[in-house]
């Protein structure tokens, strides 16, 4: 195990626990930039890692009863769909080498883009796109944001958390804040795990960063939670994600 994988994991359990944002908007850009490792082994790695760091707090918040199964349901109906599909289509076009590392790289530079800007204006695009508090969307709306949603991710392995978050948030005007965070961990994890192995059929996952990694995160996650009591959120968040953007412009273009 290398050390410095250990404390990179650290750092983004850390703030993950300070800020509340997922893990793979810092982790994948952190793995390529700072560590140099390809991008589909960033992708890969950090898929697996957010569903295994993830899993716990599905059983948490389902003793806390703050998941909507069928939320849950249909965005899974899509966006697993979608995760398969991605991965049949990289290995049937026979993608790698550059032109699959610089799709990753668009692909990783929108999500962080569209993952900073849903932190900075997530209560002002709640207000804009405001919905009547009955509103109830058809779930074919659901199933189709999910596919979205899940080719997004496989790509990237940004947007399970933030993403998924923000489009409950506006098309679940009635769900409580804490059912939001509970429903979009619960699909979060499927989706992660799904594309996850994908990447691993496809050999992009490092078991023993993985494994450093995982070590790192896990403790400083609850260190970060702590010290996050004590601090101004929207100051962090406006930090963390104005680094996100700047870092998706690099990426993108």
């Amino acid at each position: 195990m290398d050390l410095l994988h250990i404390l990179a994991g650290a750092v983004v359990g850390f703030v993950i626990g300070l800020t509340g944002v997922g893990g793979g908007s810092l982790m994948t850009p952190l793995l390529v930039l700072g560590f140099n490792i390809q991008p589909a082994i960033a992708v890969g790695t950090d898929l697996l890692y957010a569903a295994i760091t993830k899993a716990s707090g599905v059983w948490s918040h389902q003793k806390l009863k703050n998941i909507e199964w069928s939320i849950v349901k249909n965005l899974s109906l899509g966006s697993l769909p979608g995760s398969i599909l991605c991965i049949y289509a990289i290995q049937y076009f026979d993608l790698s080498g550059e032109v699959f590392e610089r799709l990753i790289s668009i692909a990783l530079g929108f999500m962080l883009i569209l993952t900073s800007v849903v932190i900075l204006f997530k209560e002002k695009l709640n207000k804009h796109f405001k919905k009547p508090i009955n509103y109830q969307p058809s779930p074919f709306t659901i199933i189709v944001l999910g596919l979205i949603l899940g080719i997004l991710v496989t790509l990237s392995s940004v947007g399970a958390g933030a993403i998924g978050g923000a489009i409950l948030l506006l098309l679940y005007p009635a769900l409580k804040t804490r059912k939001i965070v509970g429903t979009d961990i619960a699909h979060a994890v499927p989706l992660t795990a799904v594309a996850g192995l994908g990447h691993f059929q496809l050999g992009n996952i490092d078991f023993n960063l993985l494994a450093s990694l995982i070590i790192g995160s896990l403790p400083a996650i609850y260190i970060g939670t702590m010290v996050g009591e004590k601090l101004p959120e929207k100051t962090l968040k406006f930090i963390v994600a104005s680094i996100l953007l700047l870092i998706g412009i690099k990426f993108a273009i």
